[in-house]
């Protein structure tokens, strides 16, 4: 069973948080801080303690905006440790979202907080729980001991350590957080201060800035073909150039490719031909 730290500096938030944490039967117990500090001093006891000790913390909901340290800077300072406890973040803000999953958290969930959506994130975090003490216990096989990485979810963890499985990226969808696969995104489009993922199953609309993208997935191979579109190299089908005009081919969609950007695209292209 778990052991919760839940964190809102506003009361009455805090205090619903607890009661919906406190009614799920796989929740040990369930404490409240007001604010950063308080909440930073509560997790240090746990950490002196250990992850058996009397005082211990398997996970934090943090709320994202309070007064003094925010729940990012809270995040921030724990990734120092070498096993912290985990984080789930609980905001009235979409915005965070990325940098939400950049400091490892489990899960995101929009406030109001549904008792549904709660209990989604807490069965994430029994998972990752129940996953990390069985690692520590002595396999019967001879086999090495895994390490889990805290904090990141098992998909996201393999690829981290070198397994097959892809990075994932979080899209909220009817208040239940999905995690799209960055490998299975064949193309972005540009939609004001939101970008759209568009993969073969779809598209999913998430509150990120196409630059931000652009410059996060350069290693992933994604390139910028236009100031609306941001295009995965392995995924372009056809590149077309007709009276001055370049276009490529994206499964079944036609991209315009600006004058800025034709020569450099088809150099990659070449040199991604060529392996």
């Amino acid at each position: 069973m778990l052991r919760v730290l839940a964190v809102d500096d506003e009361k009455p938030a805090l205090e619903e948080l607890l009661y919906l944490l406190r009614s799920d039967s796989r929740i040990r117990s369930a404490e409240g801080a007001t604010d950063a500090t308080e909440a930073l001093r509560r997790i240090g006891r746990a950490l002196d303690a250990g992850p058996d000790g009397d005082d211990g913390i398997d996970v934090v909901f943090l709320d994202i905006h309070m007064a003094g340290l925010t729940g990012l800077d809270v995040a921030k300072l724990l990734a120092g440790f070498a096993r912290p406890p985990l984080i789930v973040f609980v905001t009235a803000h979409e915005g965070f979202a990325v940098q939400a999953f950049d400091l490892k958290a489990v899960d995101y969930v929009l406030k109001p907080v549904r008792r549904e959506r709660l209990a989604e994130a807490v069965r994430r975090v029994r998972d990752l729980v129940v996953s990390a003490r069985e690692s520590r216990q002595p396999d019967p096989a001879g086999h090495a001991e895994r390490t889990p990485v805290p904090g990141i979810p098992p998909t996201v963890a393999q690829h981290a350590q070198g397994g097959s499985t892809a990075e994932q990226i979080p899209v909220e969808l009817g208040g239940v957080t999905r995690f799209v696969p960055i490998d299975d995104i064949a193309y972005v489009e540009a939609q004001g201060d939101y970008a759209r993922l568009h993969t073969e199953d779809g598209s999913h609309l998430v509150r990120i800035p196409l630059s931000t993208l652009e410059e996060r997935w350069a290693s992933r191979g994604f390139v910028r073909i236009h100031r609306s579109h941001l295009v995965a190299l392995a995924r372009i089908d056809e590149l077309r150039l007709d009276a001055g005009t370049t276009t490529v081919r994206v499964g079944s969609a036609e991209l315009a490719v600006s004058r800025r950007h034709a020569r450099q695209l088809r150099e990659l292209l070449m040199r991604h031909a060529r392996g």
